[in-house]
């Protein structure tokens, strides 16, 4: 069993890594953190945590995808943030994407509006 984690350079992500590392923990596994090469992922703080990074000018929700079927994983970890009905429309969301997406369960987490970027 795996957790897969897609980690933007965000406060999102941010808190999606903290939860998948919570989750790995509960289920005493490993985590595999999707970076979306967005920016350097600190994972000092977190021990056992392997670090994929995706090119920024590929399709992040594919390269979950293929994370995903690569390492047999039990659980995606992902981080939302509010989003006005028109920003949806037009911008679209890898995390809506992949939670249809996704062939396993996943763990969605929301960032608090005070702590959005």
């Amino acid at each position: 069993m795996t957790v897969v984690v897609a980690v933007p350079d965000s406060a999102e992500g941010t808190l999606a890594l903290q939860a998948a590392v919570a989750e790995a923990k509960l289920f005493d596994t490993d985590v595999v953190a999707v970076n979306f090469g967005r920016g350097h992922l600190d994972i000092s703080a977190y021990e056992g945590v392997t670090v994929l990074t995706l090119s920024p000018t590929s399709d992040q929700v594919d390269g979950v995808l293929a994370v995903i079927s690569e390492y047999n994983a039990s659980r995606l970890v992902i981080g939302l943030k509010r989003r006005t009905p028109v920003g949806k429309a037009l911008l679209g969301s890898i995390s809506q994407q992949l939670l249809l997406q996704s062939p396993i369960p996943v763990l969605s987490v929301k960032v608090d509006e005070d702590e959005e970027d």
